[in-house]
């Protein structure tokens, strides 16, 4: 019954905010706590909750609003930091959440203010950006609601359904033993359970012959999801806060932060409920458990005095591919870019044996001082300069107002979503799996096809051991991350530092009513984090980075993981042998010769 009423509930607060036709101050007071969640009926556990609740608030603005939270980290033992995930902040990089990318963290006791204004309408979602903490609970739905939405008119009643994996152990926990020489392979610790707003076992109130919309977001930590609904047929609009030209689909995969908006419309019918079905990407999975649910199922209930339908088993999956979705604005492709940065990415073992993320050879470590505050307090002399941005943050310093292209090469046999802070992108060219690496089209032996109409959006999967190309334009001044969206991959590295126009940003700042605000130097100044000065925080000669923040260093020449993990399992051999001889070692003589 509660599963239900919070589907209810998220139902209603769409209705009575979207009758708000001016845009206004939407206020937000929020206190991060633990609270203690079971949301699969296996496991109580400690989950991040905001004012004393779990799940945390879905927001439903408007176009237009001015957003205002005021955020306090009451959880006593972990700093913290708030995303709006797919939020351009034009005008507010400071407001975008990454720590030591934009912000500082907010240590317990801390308060900090986000304030910025949303002009885009769509399906998006807010989450922490502190190390590992999102899947810990805090992270939720946002609509922002569009006066000239083009589908206006056509749906009587709005849903949010998200869709996320759930672990019974924390983060942080998780994480020691993800990193971890006894991990030397890198495998991912494989969710306890997937959750559909943040349940299981719900159901959305349905009338025969009516249309709904559906805002479906993937809020996961780590899972890609495909999700469909028996006997219906989904329209496409939306994707990541682009609507699109409508596109029927039996099925969608919605990667980790992916988001989609469905119309579907319901039978002539009242005699029978129908199963809404997600389906964990097991392919993601170094290893299966027996024990493993990888489904959820909500239903479209037509009749609540008749028995919910379970959902038919299936084994093959064949959802709709993005790529080929249309914009609604038909937004012909943008002209040759400017400028191009090549990505390779993939995973190896550093020295301490484990295994890490990395990209062009570098994995992501966080700088002493957040990459924005270098970039406000440098030399305009210094400032296009990637090198003062630290050699583990993997900076890519782009002029003002031009087409970038990335071409992203995927060295590694997985699936990866990657995000891109500030923007949208137009996605040109995505290659089947085990492609190889981008050939230009000048260079290529076989036809490029590149769309006239790309597809936009702004979280897009890199297929294994394939490759992808995106194009968008630098007219967003600011620190902005490219990276994986599994969260694993995050922790290992997998990312890479936008620097956008940052001359235009240093003028931008230090516009009346444009500079940082106070609660953003205070937790600065009550983390000791120092706010000037390139990566290491020197603010004389700006080419100096002795004292950097660095990663682990390399392996030995000619050490593999598979070496690794044969030392490793040597060196716990040999422990236990060891323990077993003095074990034995100790016994009475009497003892040793009855065992005998």
């Amino acid at each position: 019954m509660a599963l239900s009423l919070s589907n209810f509930l998220y139902a209603i607060c769409a209705a009575s905010l979207f009758s708000l036709s001016k845009t206004e101050t939407v206020t937000f007071n929020w206190n991060v706590t633990w609270v203690t969640a079971n949301p699969d009926g296996m496991f109580n556990r400690r989950t991040m909750g905001i004012n004393g609740q779990w799940p945390v608030p879905v927001v439903n603005i408007t176009k237009g609003d001015r957003v205002l939270v005021n955020l306090y980290n009451g959880l006593g033992d972990q700093s913290t930091s708030l995303h709006f995930h797919g939020m351009f902040q034009n005008g507010t990089t400071e407001m975008d959440g990454p720590v030591g990318v934009s912000q500082c963290g907010i240590p317990p006791g801390g308060s900090f203010t986000y304030n910025f204004t949303v002009e885009q309408p769509g399906t998006y979602w807010y989450h922490s950006h502190e190390r590992g903490q999102y899947p810990d609970g805090l992270r939720g739905p946002v609509y922002v609601h569009d006066p000239d939405s083009p589908y206006l008119g056509k749906y009587a009643k709005e849903y949010t359904l998200s869709l996320s994996d759930w672990y019974h152990d924390q983060m942080q926990d998780l994480l020691a033993s993800f990193i971890s020489v006894y991990n030397p392979t890198g495998a991912e610790p494989v969710p306890d359970s997937a959750l559909m707003n943040d349940g299981q076992n719900g159901t959305f109130a349905v009338e025969p012959n009516t249309t709904y919309m559906f805002h479906i977001v993937n809020i996961g930590a780590f899972a890609g999801q495909y999700l469909w609904f028996e006997g219906h047929t989904m329209q496409i609009v939306e994707v990541d806060g682009v609507w699109t030209e409508p596109q029927d689909a039996e099925m969608i995969y919605v990667t980790a932060a992916q988001r989609y908006s469905v119309l579907v419309t319901t039978k002539n019918q009242t005699s029978q409920n129908f199963a809404i079905v997600g389906s964990m990407d097991q392919d993601l999975f170094d290893t299966v458990p027996a024990t493993l649910n990888p489904n959820v199922t909500n239903w479209l209930q037509y009749n609540p005095t008749t028995d919910l339908t379970p959902a038919t088993i299936i084994d093959t999956f064949n959802p709709y591919d993005d790529f080929y979705l249309v914009p609604y604005d038909r937004e012909p492709l943008w002209e040759d870019p400017s400028q191009i940065i090549e990505m390779t990415m993939g995973m190896n073992n550093l020295g301490d044996g484990a295994n890490y993320a990395f990209i062009n050879d570098v994995t992501y470590v966080r700088p002493k001082v957040p990459t924005l505050y270098s970039v406000l307090s440098s030399p305009a002399n210094m400032t296009m300069d990637p090198t003062i941005y630290g050699v583990n943050t993997n900076a890519f310093v782009l002029g003002h107002n031009q087409v970038v292209e990335i071409i992203l090469n995927n060295n590694d046999p997985g699936k990866h979503p990657f995000h891109l802070h500030g923007h949208t992108f137009q996605a040109i060219v995505r290659s089947d799996d085990d492609a190889g690496f981008y050939t230009t089209p000048e260079n290529a032996t076989t036809g490029v096809d590149i769309p006239v109409i790309p597809m936009k959006r702004d979280t897009f999967m890199v297929r294994p051991n394939g490759h992808y190309v995106i194009r968008f334009r630098s007219d967003n001044p600011g620190v902005w991350l490219f990276h994986c969206h599994i969260e694993w991959h995050v922790n290992s590295g997998l990312l890479a530092t936008i620097i956008e126009a940052p001359l235009q940003l240093q003028q931008q700042k230090q516009q009346p009513n444009a500079s940082i605000p106070a609660s953003h130097w205070q937790v600065c100044h009550d983390t000791n984090t120092p706010t000037e000065g390139n990566a290491a925080g020197n603010t004389v000669n700006w080419l100096d980075l002795t004292g950097a923040n660095v990663s682990v260093r390399p392996l030995p020449a000619g050490f593999e993981a598979k070496g690794i993990v044969a030392l490793v399992f040597s060196a716990v051999s040999a422990v236990m042998g060891m323990g077993v001889i003095a074990w034995y070692g100790s016994l009475p003589i009497g003892a040793k010769k009855s065992g005998m």
